[in-house]
């Protein structure tokens, strides 16, 4: 099943996307009288029985609750997670074109709400930086309380997956050690355009993986290329920290970032770039960079 979170006046609105359009969960439910999750949050806590009862509202929602995707202001199709949790260097052949060595463990960091945004916003290119990079990413939504997680059950406790951008500023990244300041600027995530169930992608480990950057490919991968696969990682974060649902964990980006390429070719993002990312199974993520 694809979720959608879509803003009408302000306001969140949970949609199921359909090859008939958009079912606006709210205005089927107040028709039919049918007790379902008004919101991605409560779908997400909702589990199986929550999607359950989605689906068989969507199979029977009225014309009327039906609307046009583009005509649809997309949020983040997690809006409010209470964790982003990245993982950096996890394509061997992305830690290859960096010059780095693969890491022995899953390299962890953080980013924050602010950098949430939705399918088709402008992202502002931050003024104190001139190096703003593109990584493709498969974002793993957490779907029930994990700690002390399994590999072999790890992915029970997904509940989907989504595109998302991990967008970095790579001077700023590169300052210091530490790598937050250039991956939490302001709409540095774009996350969507759907939160697709664990049961409609499948293996998250075989899934094609693009960037495309004003109709040129820039980056051309597959999930199967990880160091760590996402039941590994999944796994590995719950031994540290308790994971709940709605919890977004960003799994790494495959190589062809400008960041890789030889210095002499590097040309970061500029006001106007159009950036898609895409994954098998999950869509279109599109989003337009514009000078701060």
């Amino acid at each position: 099943m694809k979720l959608i979170n879509f803003i009408e006046n302000g306001t969140s609105k949970l949609g199921v996307a359909t090859d008939a359009g958009v079912v606006d969960v709210a205005a089927a439910a107040a028709q039919s009288g049918a007790q379902v999750p008004l919101s991605i949050h409560e779908a997400i806590e909702g589990g199986a029985a929550a999607l359950d009862a989605l689906q068989t509202l969507a199979v029977s929602a009225p014309t009327a609750a039906l609307r046009k995707e583009e005509e649809l202001k997309l949020g983040a199709c997690v809006p409010a997670p209470n964790k982003i949790i990245c993982v950096g260097l996890n394509y061997r052949k992305h830690a290859e074109e960096t010059g780095s060595p693969i890491p022995a463990y899953p390299i962890l960091f953080n980013k924050f709400n602010n950098t949430l945004c939705g399918n088709g916003d402008d992202v502002a290119l931050p003024k104190v930086s001139v190096k703003v990079d593109y990584e493709a990413e498969l974002a793993v939504v957490i779907g029930k309380k994990a700690k002390y997680v399994s590999k072999e059950d790890a992915l029970d406790y997904v509940f989907g997956y989504c595109n998302v951008n991990d967008l970095s500023a790579r001077d700023l990244q590169m300052r210091t050690q530490q790598w937050l300041l250039g991956k939490s600027c302001d709409g540095f995530s774009p996350l969507g355009p759907y939160l697709v169930s664990a049961d409609e992608v499948g293996n998250p480990n075989d899934l094609s993986i693009r960037t495309i950057v004003n109709g040129e490919v820039r980056q051309d991968s597959n999930t199967s290329d990880m160091i760590f696969h996402v039941d590994e990682i999944v796994s590995y974060i719950s031994q540290h920290m308790t994971l709940v649902p709605g919890d977004v964990i960003l799994t790494g980006t495959p190589e062809g970032v400008v960041m890789g390429y030889p210095p002499e070719k590097q040309v970061y993002l500029k006001d106007g770039d159009v950036v898609t990312i895409e994954i098998e199974k999950l869509g279109k993520l599109t989003n337009r960079m514009v000078a701060e």
